[in-house]
């Protein structure tokens, strides 16, 4: 029972009520249908544990009442109802309510009390409400220990809302007390009492309900109390010297640094950083830039606010003086002296005898080397030049053995630590791979690549640059069976070193044995003389980010000479796109690789909307704003990365789930930019602190709530990729895709 996802029923005059545990055991049931029997009650929990249910479809019944009960923890995308003989009552007031629109689309009627027929959308009762109101403070600000809280509630019509009662939930425990103040207002006063600092942003809520609906209200508990220094670790080294620290305090605590008992002047060189907020808690440390032995000593952290005080000392070495004090003698003070100063040259004359061999060695090392590399090409140590990394003998397929058996990031000797490959050339990038750079499992040593001939390729425009070189339009001639020629992409490699070959070789290889229909097919390579190039199929429509602007409401704005609207792109189209790039991501984390810069730009649309990951390169040249360079090398795209990889460089699949959420917003924003109203900076602090992107306009809730899903803070809390693709599919099937106005 527990895959059963759909269920249809007609025809069954038997079948008058659905009870309580009539569905427990069909947990994942999406769609029901029941229409045209004799159904005239449904249980308050009929649905309860049918918490992913989304179609329901119960037409031409005997429902006389329906309660929002039944309905008021799932997530109904669709719900019909017409062919009942619906009472027009206070009771079936939330059904007008919760359709709106869609009540007239049904022609949903209600049956009056003289037995006359009429529109539910035009239904009015004096008596009746239409929900509630609850009001409180978002913010509730107490010293310790002690707030008193009050909830308001009141009907929008006249008269006291029938029926109706007040519930606080607030740490964990359930408080109720209500009271009538008025003929159209219930009060509810909370006190709570004995709270700490752990009680912090704690958020309450208070929920009122009727026969109509629900409504709620929540705020935070904003706890005022004196800082605690929780954590004062060893001095520890890194890029830099750091002493860990962690704070808590209401409000935000001041810091202060003592060395030895005197005050730390902070600078360039020493700085106290915060790192993380947490709800309760600042985590930073004291950065020390290349400390020296005077730096030594006892240091003691301050933490103070309004409402008191903590400090801690610890003990930090960074470095040993050059030499031990001697103490001096009554009679040997200037012998000591004398003594120390003759060590000292000593030590410094054998130090430098040291430097100058190895200096030699190394000298002639690199002459040795030198001339191997210049005469070695063809001698006895077998060792060759650039021409044979590389075959060109013929145009079969030929096996391109990986290089190395370790990590396949770029093996050049020539690059500093910061660089990686981009594409199939060195620039000065970190941490920022363009497509395929994670795992070796995908190096297999039986990959054969498939060599093009030189004279089937026939260039016909440019489409673009990047770093690596150039992408042409061509056709391919023999490259498929069926046709004698086809339309590709050929991505050209600018430089042609040793190491540039090598790269490309690995690249090949890793593309030849990516195979999947939302990945950009890679047809083969051809290496008969420079340019290096591969060939890729070739996407009729360009890269998705262009074409979601295109076919968005400000299309015409986007385009110079344009004045005829063109079509945008529907609801049911962008699911479509969606669960397309999800696929590719299934198949991606099933070969165990990690993307690292999954996004709009990076995807390809072909004809009659097909969409497949993968991009040549150009998105670093195009797209530079989604970029943003840390010292001067590193480009990152921090407006798609989770908190994990903008502040420790984690990339992992669960890092890959947050950035197809943030794929998701760009869809259904029309190719927006992602935080496109804050600077680079603004947004890492967003990020970091746990702020999300907004729902777009058109975005259905359901897809709001996948997307809330992948951006979890936690990796290991945010929704499986398998299971994101398996709503976006249902989703997607839910209404058809009318493709043919695109092309």
């Amino acid at each position: 029972m527990e895959n059963i996802t759909d269920i249809y029923i007609v025809n069954q005059i038997s079948l008058s009520s659905i009870n309580d545990k009539d569905l427990y055991y069909y947990k994942n049931l999406r769609n029901l249908t029941v229409i045209n029997s004799r159904l005239t009650y449904v249980s308050k929990l009929a649905f309860e544990n049918n918490i992913k249910l989304q179609y329901l479809n119960l037409k031409d019944n005997n429902l006389s009442t329906l309660s929002w009960r039944i309905f008021h923890h799932l997530n109904i995308s669709y719900l019909f109802l017409s062919g009942n003989p619906l009472h027009c009552s206070c009771e079936n007031m939330w059904i007008k309510l919760w359709l709106g629109e869609e009540a007239d689309a049904q022609e949903l009627r209600c049956i009056e009390d003289g037995g006359g027929r009429k529109l539910l959308s035009r239904l009015t009762l004096p008596n009746c409400g239409q929900g509630t109101h609850t009001h409180t403070h978002a913010r509730a600000r107490a010293m310790l220990p002690n707030v008193a809280l009050v909830c308001d509630t009141r009907d929008f019509l006249n008269g006291p809302p029938p029926g109706c009662s007040i519930t606080f939930q607030t740490l964990g425990a359930f408080v109720y007390s209500a009271e009538h103040e008025s003929k159209t207002i219930l009060n509810s006063r909370l006190r709570l009492s004995n709270l700490s600092s752990l009680d912090h942003n704690s958020k309450i809520s208070c929920t009122a309900e009727n026969i109509v609906g629900e409504k709620g209200s929540s705020l935070l508990l904003d706890i005022l109390f004196p800082p605690k220094i929780t954590k004062l670790s060893d001095a520890i080294s890194d890029h830099h010297w750091c002493i860990p620290f962690s704070v808590s305090g209401n409000p935000k605590p001041e810091l202060q640094w003592l060395q030895n008992d005197r005050p730390v002047t902070e600078g360039a060189y020493i700085m106290t950083l915060i790192h993380d907020i947490t709800d309760r808690e600042y985590h930073g440390c004291l950065q020390l830039d290349n400390p020296t032995h005077l730096n030594n000593g006892n240091y003691t952290l301050i933490a103070k606010n309004k409402f008191g005080m903590d400090q801690k000392a610890i003990d930090a070495h960074f470095i040993s003086t050059f030499h031990k004090s001697i103490k001096p003698t009554q009679y040997g003070t200037r012998s000591s002296c004398v003594c120390v100063f003759v060590a000292s040259a000593s030590f410094l004359v054998v130090q430098l005898y040291v430097v100058v061999g190895i200096a030699a060695v190394a000298f002639t090392g690199f002459l040795l080397m030198l001339v191997i590399l210049k005469f070695g090409g063809n001698s006895k140590f077998g060792i060759k030049g650039p021409s044979s990394v590389i075959s060109n003998d013929d145009d079969s397929a030929s096996p391109l053995h990986h290089v190395s058996n370790g990590s396949n990031t770029p093996s050049s000797s020539e690059m500093g630590p910061d660089a990686v490959i981009i594409g199939m050339t060195k620039i000065p990038v970190i941490e920022n791979p363009q497509y395929f750079r994670s795992t070796n499992s995908l190096l297999k040593t039986d990959t054969f690549v498939q060599h093009i001939k030189r004279h089937n390729i026939v260039l016909k425009r440019e489409l673009g640059e990047g770093a690596f070189g150039k992408v042409f339009l061509a056709e391919c001639y023999n490259l498929s069976p069926d046709q004698e020629k086809i339309l590709v992409a050929v991505k050209t490699l600018k430089e042609a070193s040793e190491n540039a070959r090598k790269d490309f070789q690995r690249e090949a290889e890793l593309l030849t044995n990516l195979q999947h229909e939302h990945i950009v097919t890679f047809y083969g390579v051809c290496v008969e003389s420079d340019p290096l190039i591969m060939v890729f199929e070739y996407m009729k429509h360009g890269d998705l980010n262009k074409f979601l602007r295109a076919h968005g409401p400000d299309a015409v704005l986007m385009t110079e000479g344009q004045t005829t609207r063109p079509v945008e792109l529907t609801q049911s189209q962008m699911l479509h796109i969606a669960q397309q790039i999800a696929s590719g991501m299934v198949y991606l984390a099933s070969q165990h690789f990690v993307h690292r810069d999954l996004a709009t730009r990076n995807c390809l649309v072909g004809e009659n909307l097909l969409v497949k990951i993968g991009d040549f390169g150009m998105s670093r040249d195009v797209y530079s704003t989604d970029y943003y360079r840390v010292g001067g090398h590193t480009m990152l795209p921090i407006r798609w990365m989770p908190p994990e990889s903008i502040m420790y460089r984690k990339f992992t699949t669960e890092s890959d789930v947050w950035s197809l959420g943030v794929v998701l917003w760009e869809i259904f924003t029309y190719g927006k930019q992602p935080w496109y109203q804050l600077s680079n900076n603004e947004v890492i602090e967003c990020i970091t602190q746990g702020r999300v992107l907004q729902r777009p306009r058109t975005c259905p809730k359901e897809v709001y709530d996948l997307m809330l899903g992948c951006w979890q803070r936690e990796p290991h809390m945010r929704l499986n990729i398998k299971e994101i693709h398996g709503l976006l599919l249902n989703l997607a099937k839910a209404s058809p895709v009318y493709l043919d106005i695109l092309g």
